[in-house]
């Protein structure tokens, strides 16, 4: 719809329409254009040649037999092979073995100037020793501070990943080092649990960037994981000291409610642009999630772009899956972070034959407790293999048993050898199994199997 689309970029930007290039990245239509554009519209690079070296790295990979092969871009001076460099932020010093421009390869140079977009590779192997917006500059005469305009981001969805296999940790933990040498914005600590054994705590920028994660270690990697109940990050506030502020990122880390004064969760502003026959959907779906309707906007006569307030907490179940089988996915959504805002917020446990299972423990709004934790106890009941003896399946706040499923108990036929006479025999045999049912279900354990996790947590189908 170029026409179209071209009114939109109108009415957006304020441009005129002579200004739009129409381009094609299928068929190649106007890239020259594009280009020829590029040269005469955006200024050329600032910069001295004189000053003190100031290139910062944007990006980094991995090289199995030249380890990690960092690109930046020279601010100020000039980088030369075999000079002696440091990274700001780590302050390590290293020899620049080979430096190079980048083209369809990689093309070594002598030297690299003021402007210039390049490589580095200087045998460096752990990759928590290069980071994406870090400041390479000269050991002889290093400059006074790092280039500035590249913070550290701050992850807003935890979630725990762990290896299906557990012998797989420690290929784990090597897929999550080379992930993160050119995704700056993943940052991950070990954690361990009872139920799933050991893996990593990891922090996202949203559930896109969780799903991102995922199908890279997939496909990268060929690593397949189990990864927990996704939850934001929280703000718990004690009784005995409310001025302090305790960053709650997982559910097991919330404290006890007796001594806990309030709990605050992240809001966002949210718009959806989507066709004005889905407008009413959107509103129940959003009303449902505990949005606030502020504004609706029409763009055009078919398209409308509605925003609201709402809890980041409650777009990362299966907001998106939602949004899109209403729309059919004609909808686009766009969420900002606003404020932290005080929420009457809970912990539910899921217990298995009376063990917690640590690993599906979330936190939720309170109305929305008893509808969540029961729908877990079903999907569980499917998924966790008959036992000898009677496995209860409960979702509970605190003391508070809040849903309850219960797997039936496999039957051994004791009676089959019995043909015939007194019943009493056969009683004796039942009471019998009765009492070593009621024995086994004290002391027995439960092994719940790794792929009951992986389909009890897969977002969507609560």
């Amino acid at each position: 719809m170029p026409e179209e689309v071209s009114d939109q970029i109108v009415e957006l930007i304020g441009c005129d329409e002579d200004e739009i290039i129409r381009a094609s990245g299928k068929t190649g239509l106007g890239v020259e254009e594009i280009l020829k554009s590029v040269i005469e519209n955006i200024p050329a690079p600032k910069g001295n040649d004189k000053d003190p070296l100031q290139a910062m790295i944007f990006d980094s990979v991995f090289n199995p037999f030249r380890g990690i092969i960092a690109y930046f871009r020279v601010k100020n001076g000039t980088i030369r092979k075999g000079q002696r460099i440091r990274f700001f932020n780590t302050k390590r010093d290293y020899n620049a073995d080979e430096i190079g421009i980048l083209k369809m390869g990689l093309v070594p140079q002598k030297e690299l100037r003021t402007g210039d977009v390049g490589y580095i590779i200087s045998g460096i192997k752990q990759a928590n020793e290069v980071k994406v917006g870090d400041t390479i500059t000269s050991t002889e005469n290093p400059c006074i501070e790092a280039i500035k305009g590249f913070e550290d981001v701050k992850p807003m969805v935890f979630a725990g990943i762990y290896p299906v296999d557990t012998e797989d940790y420690e290929e784990l933990r090597y897929s999550m080092e080379k992930l993160q040498l050119n995704d700056s914005s993943l940052v991950f600590e070990p954690e361990s649990s009872a139920a799933l054994g050991f893996g990593f705590r990891c922090g996202f920028l949203g559930m896109l960037h969780m799903e991102i994660i995922q199908e890279r270690l997939d496909r990268e990697f060929n690593m397949t994981v189990i990864t927990t109940v996704p939850n934001v990050s929280y703000k718990s506030y004690l009784r005995k000291a409310p001025d302090e502020v305790l960053i709650v990122n997982n559910p097991s880390e919330l404290p006890d409610p007796s001594g806990m004064e309030r709990i605050e969760e992240p809001y966002i502003q949210a718009q959806v642009i989507t066709k004005t026959e889905y407008v009413g959907a959107i509103m129940t779906l959003c009303i449902e999630k505990r949005g606030e309707l502020k504004n609706q906007v029409y763009l055009t006569q078919d398209r409308v772009e509605i925003s609201f307030e709402m809890p980041l907490a409650e777009i990362v179940f299966d907001f998106y899956d939602r949004l899109k089988s209403i729309t059919r996915g004609y909808a686009s959504f766009d969420y900002a972070l606003d404020s932290y805002r005080e929420g009457d917020l809970v912990k539910v446990s899921i217990l298995v034959n009376g063990d917690l299972v640590d690993a599906l423990s979330m936190i939720v709004h309170r109305d929305q407790a008893e509808g969540k934790g029961r729908a877990i106890c079903i999907r569980l009941k499917d998924l966790v293999p008959r036992q000898m003896f009677k496995v209860a399946l409960q979702a509970a706040i605190g003391g508070k048993v809040i849903a309850r499923e219960t797997i039936a108990a496999l039957r051994k036929d004791v009676t089959a050898k019995c043909y015939g006479g007194d019943i009493s025999r056969k009683k004796k045999l039942l009471d019998k199994q009765k009492e070593g049912k009621k024995k086994m279900r004290q002391f027995g354990k439960v092994e719940i199997p790794q792929n009951a996790f992986f389909e009890a947590l897969k977002m969507g189908d609560n």
